[in-house]
């Protein structure tokens, strides 16, 4: 997999997946031009629909039905070191019975983004330079 942020200006940036283009921005209130989401909630919608995904994959394969299912994503930032912490995937769906609430949150639990997040993955920073920089 991979993703390439462009800097368009500000505290503008646009991500490229597959030829998915997004930007990302901050709120006015911190000196951007709020056209986007920020990194924080870009992370928060990433588990939500890898979330949702699952869910309506379950609910698929057992004929259920996904009308109105919905999934909000929740964090808390805390300090040192500056992160967001505390995580809640809260899914509602109201065509499923008791009977299936269990399967379903161990769907949901198989998530990439879930289980990335719950088993902390191995993270490296390159920096290339105009020093470095290879053509």
């Amino acid at each position: 997999m991979e993703s390439t942020v462009r800097y368009l200006g500000g505290t503008k940036f646009e991500a490229d997946c597959r030829g998915h283009k997004l930007i990302s921005d901050q709120p006015l209130d911190a000196k951007g031009t709020d056209e986007g989401m920020t990194p924080p909630e870009l992370l928060l919608a990433s588990l939500g629909t890898c979330a949702a995904f699952y869910a309506a994959y379950y609910m698929n394969f057992n004929k259920l039905s996904s009308e109105g299912l919905e999934v909000k994503v929740t964090a808390e930032k805390v300090k040192n070191p500056p992160r967001m912490d505390d995580f809640v995937i809260h899914v509602q769906a109201p065509g499923v019975d008791e009977s299936h609430r269990d399967g379903l949150l161990k769907s949901v639990e198989k998530c990439l983004v879930h289980a990335t997040l719950t088993h902390p993955p191995m993270v490296r920073a390159l920096v290339e330079t105009a020093a470095t920089a290879t053509v």
